[in-house]
């Protein structure tokens, strides 16, 4: 992505979904944002806070087993500050999940007792569940449920309809289709909901994402550029010319000995994307 550059990527079904979440506000007691732990303030959605108002806000930053473990502990700790009630989770596999419930029973106290109070003890707590594509919005919700009836996707803009799913101690979920908004003011909030797979890679090009990624690795991450590709000397090298050092080191080869970056560079990105670089956290605390 060229400096400066815009990312635009808003379809229909997302227009109507952020009219979907307004209306559905009033059937709910509280909002659950799913965000990805390796980018927790690029992949909130800067609308909802004025969409939900004084709604009670919780925030699960998910895929936590591919996060730094420091910084999510700092951002979590950032954002009860602020007054959202935060936790780490991996949803896939169910890590940390058994916080949640007793999190909204604490969230919701003065709710149950409101309800308690008006003879309606017991009465289910609903929670509407948000998130920007492929942040685990569906992951979360069939572990909590018990059931796989979400549908889960690696692609972002998987659910296309409102579903509520009950998940026990008298707890409901409704799920909304993930939300994002209608540009990337900020480049760099762009580029980096492009390196966890919320914009759809047909968008952008792969080699310039992977030069983006490289651009921040070589700075925060050097060791784990030379420990996964085996290859070192790169510090004083453009970002382009180390996407090839790792395409030539894999055997990625055309006729003549040209080196295929472009399979380097997707190679690149689907590693990064599976953990397979290590624990990255990509926004740093009192960035925005």
């Amino acid at each position: 992505m060229n400096e400066g550059k815009v990312i635009q990527w808003f379809p229909g079904h997302m227009a109507k979904t952020r009219r979907l979440i307004k209306e559905s506000l009033k059937l709910v007691d509280a909002v659950t944002e799913i965000v990805d732990a390796r980018v927790p303030l690029s992949s909130q959605n800067p609308e909802l806070s004025e969409i939900i108002g004084d709604k009670p806000r919780i925030m699960i930053l998910n895929k936590c087993d591919v996060a730094d473990g420091e910084s999510t502990k700092k951002w979590i700790k950032y954002l009860n500050s602020r007054g959202i009630y935060a936790m780490a989770a991996d949803c896939r596999s169910g890590r940390g999940l058994n916080e949640y419930r007793p999190l909204v029973r604490k969230v919701l106290k003065d709710k149950i007792i409101a309800n308690e109070q008006k003879g309606m003890a017991g009465k289910p707590l609903r929670i509407m569940v948000v998130g920007i594509p492929n942040t685990g919005k569906s992951s979360f919700i069939n572990r909590m449920a018990g059931k796989n009836r979400a549908k889960v996707a690696d692609k972002p803009g998987v659910t296309r309809q409102n579903q509520w799913f009950v998940i026990g101690e008298g707890i409901e979920l409704l799920d909304t289709p993930g939300v994002l908004w209608p540009k990337f003011e900020d480049p760099e909030v762009g580029r980096k909901l492009a390196f966890i797979g919320s914009v759809k890679d047909e968008i952008i090009d792969p080699e310039e994402l992977a030069v983006n990624l490289i651009d921040i690795l070589k700075k925060d991450y050097p060791d784990r550029i030379k420990d996964r590709y085996k290859i070192s000397d790169f510090e004083d090298k453009e970002s382009y010319e180390i996407l090839e050092m790792i395409g030539r080191k894999r055997g990625m080869l055309v006729s003549g000995g040209e080196i295929n970056t472009e399979r380097a560079a997707i190679t690149l990105m689907d590693e990064y994307r599976a953990g397979m670089l290590g624990c990255i956290t990509l926004d740093s605390v009192g960035e925005g």
